[in-house]
């Protein structure tokens, strides 16, 4: 195992240490310089006799992947003697440079200091290379005004406020003995394998992630056939290859499988906490590109690299389990922990209700806007689905039990069936953004490549919200009534609230887009409306007042994201410009020539009958004409961005540019299909869609 976990820690830390040490995780108390001097004496140990020769403070920049800046054991002595080094406030703090990071105006380049400090929540653990390895210590980012500059530090402010808020609820339902209460966090993840000597003949595949041109092929997934069939042997030993590098990481993936497009796949990592699943995620994609390098594989973690097939999104499952294993989104046949059951579950109905648009704001990303609504990808509109159970319990409580029924009145409606009920007889509505599966909420609409820290802050700050609200009102009565009593009053008042919220039907029809606006809920589709949601003052309010993200931070968070979304699509513009002259406006000549060369030695009398070759070849000058017209329009209008602040930047993206990309992109794929196989320039979807 190349993790220094608990297992670890208790074998090389002398016990009054140990004990301190987990003192600090469980309790957030600090140690003491001496005490973290032989911590990390320890670690060096350990590491070293794993091969590391290089630690780093491993930590998630707001790039949405990790960050690493690697220093040697190895240091010398007063006598010039080389010694192997790490003392404790190494492990404790380090300072990269934080000027070329997202910091969304916080930092300014010459204001270069940040620190990275580490988080002891998460285990330290080995990257193995050919020749070594590296120890890294996960740590969170900040400035050097202390300002955060990453992902990790809100999401374990979120963190902190829901599990805070669960005890108080836990308390009030009388659970006197429970020590904690943790959120948990299983995050799948979606991807596509394509053969590398393939695919590195597409430009867009090397700097995007993604294809931008392309007819699709003759068979993609009509037959649904790929989904859960037979995994491919290359594929597998890539798999195996994979979990073996991952499991010696502490990371246990329980499910890997044939997605539904070809060439699509899907890890399923096992619970744990919230904090540390981040981390392991953050593992899992790092594994596996490095794995596929050594399958002759590219690695495709976009959300939508192939136009007409389904995307990978990352589906984030979450819960809260207790100090006595306890989940808490569990029903149970003992009646009052399904009325504590239906508590939780109303308090995060009541905030993602209340606060759905942050969540729309949470997974607003460039590719993001290619995915959502298509295919099997959920819509763009928040809702939640509890299934037919669920809702008819959450209806009649809302509507059919007055203020004084007995509690016990519940059980008639079917709660002491529930386990059976939501594991057997529950659908899964996988339209549904947010939707309840039995035992755990699934968060659909992450995109595949993102870190979960960032959807995971904002769902769990307003479950946060929805938490304290629910406490605040049961406490309030407790005293006048039973606290059950209590609890249903509450529940009933969610169940009101989050109506609106609640959708059991079809999410992809255009009757839930009108029903949607009826209700009130937030219909945004471009990416930088998605992003201004942050901005909205209850959102920044909510946020401030949990001590998750001061004002400032959100807007700096806001102004990243923005800035990531015209940067990637001025990527991409550069990138389908170089494709179509390079590449697609020479293949049309070719082709046009050999047409016309064809057809002008053909006799006179057959020629004057050739109508419709002729017209072909008029139908490649038409394309080519177009496409030169259209390449020149995204030219000029790419030069008039500079001029433009980053939101006037922003609605040109969405109002000029990605309206003609898709033009430009309509023309192409109409070409491909006109021009010779083996004059085209770039593999076709036909070629990247076959492992051989």
């Amino acid at each position: 195992m190349y993790v220094f976990d608990r297992r670890a820690m208790k074998e090389r830390l002398p016990q009054h240490i140990f004990e301190a040490l987990m003192a600090s995780i469980e309790g957030g108390q600090k140690l003491d310089s001496a005490m973290a001097d032989m911590v990390a004496a320890a670690m060096k140990e350990w590491a070293l006799s794993k091969g590391a020769t290089h630690w780093t403070h491993w930590f998630h920049p707001r790039t949405e992947m990790t960050a690493e800046k690697h220093m040697s054991f190895m240091s010398k002595d007063e006598s010039g003697m080389p010694i192997e080094s790490f003392k404790g406030k190494e492990l404790i703090q380090s300072e990269p440079d934080a000027s070329s990071l997202p910091s969304g105006g916080i930092r300014s380049t010459f204001e270069a200091r940040g620190y990275s400090a580490w988080d002891p929540s998460s285990p330290a653990f080995i990257m193995m290379s050919k020749k070594g390895g590296t120890l890294c210590i996960p740590s969170v980012f900040i400035s050097y005004d202390g300002t955060p500059l990453d992902l990790k530090t809100p999401l374990l402010k979120a963190v902190d406020a829901v599990e805070t808020r669960s005890m108080r609820l836990l308390k009030l339902f009388g659970n006197r003995g429970i020590k904690w209460a943790h959120v948990t966090v299983g995050a799948e993840q979606e991807y596509f394998l394509v053969d590398s000597a393939v695919a590195k003949n597409r430009l867009d595949i090397r700097y995007c992630g993604r294809t931008i041109l392309g007819c699709p092929p003759p068979k993609g997934q009509q037959m649904e056939d790929h989904y859960f069939g037979s995994i491919p042997t290359r594929v597998l030993s890539f798999m195996e290859d994979v979990e073996r590098d991952l499991y010696r990481l502490g990371v246990v993936i329980t499910t890997r499988h044939n997605e539904v497009a070809p060439c699509q796949f899907e890890f399923a990592p096992q619970f744990a906490d919230a904090n540390l699943a981040c981390d392991q995620n953050q593992q899992i994609m790092d594994v596996m590109r490095k794995m596929a390098k050594r399958h002759d594989f590219q690695l495709l973690l976009h959300e939508k690299p192939f136009a007409g097939l389904n995307g990978s999104g990352k589906h984030v499952n979450f819960s809260i389990m207790d100090s006595e294993g306890r989940n808490l989104l569990k029903p149970s046949s003992n009646h009052r922990k399904n009325i504590q059951f239906l508590t939780f579950l109303s308090a995060l109905l009541l905030g993602v209700s209340k606060y759905h648009s942050l969540l729309r704001a949470a997974i607003a990303s460039p590719g993001n806007m290619h995915r959502l609504g298509g295919n099997e990808a959920p819509p763009a509109i928040m809702s939640a689905y509890l299934g037919s159970t669920l809702t008819g319990i959450l209806d009649a409580v809302e509507k059919g039990l007055p203020d004084d029924m007995p509690a016990q009145a519940l059980i008639d409606l079917g709660m002491n069936k529930l386990p059976s009920v939501m594991a057997d007889n529950s659908d899964r509505n996988r339209t549904s953004p947010l939707a309840f599966t039995g035992n755990k909420f699934e968060f659909r609409a992450p995109g595949a490549p993102q870190s979960i820290a960032g959807p995971l802050t904002m769902i769990l700050a307003a479950w946060a919200w929805g938490l304290e609200t629910v406490g605040d009102m049961i406490e309030s009565r407790v005293g006048e009534v039973d606290a059950l009593d209590a609890a249903l009053e509450a529940i009933k008042f969610a169940a009101a609230e989050s109506r609106a919220f609640r959708f059991e039907g079809n999410a992809y029809s255009p009757q839930w887009h009108e029903e949607a606006k009826k209700r009130g809920l937030t219909i945004v589709n471009s990416t930088p409306e998605a992003l201004a949601l942050f901005l909205l003052p209850e959102n920044r309010e909510l946020l401030s007042k949990l001590h998750i993200m001061t004002d400032r931070e959100v807007i700096a968070y806001y102004e990243i994201r923005l800035e990531q979304f015209i940067k990637t699509v001025e990527i991409e513009m550069g990138v389908l410009r170089t494709m179509v002259w390079e590449g697609i406006l020479p293949a049309l000549s070719k082709q046009i020539l050999l047409e016309s060369s064809s057809l002008s030695v053909l006799p006179e009398d057959v020629r004057k009958e050739a109508c419709s070759w002729s017209a072909c070849i008029g139908r490649l000058g038409s394309l080519k004409t177009a496409l030169i017209s259209a390449s020149e329009k995204l030219d000029a209008i790419k030069e008039k961005m500079h001029s433009l602040d980053m939101e006037e930047q922003a609605a040109s993206i969405t109002g000029e540019v990605l309206p003609l990309c898709a033009h430009i992109r309509q023309i192409c794929d109409t070409a491909e299909s006109f021009v010779a196989g083996d004059i085209w320039p770039y593999p076709t979807y036909t070629k990247l869609l076959s492992i051989s």
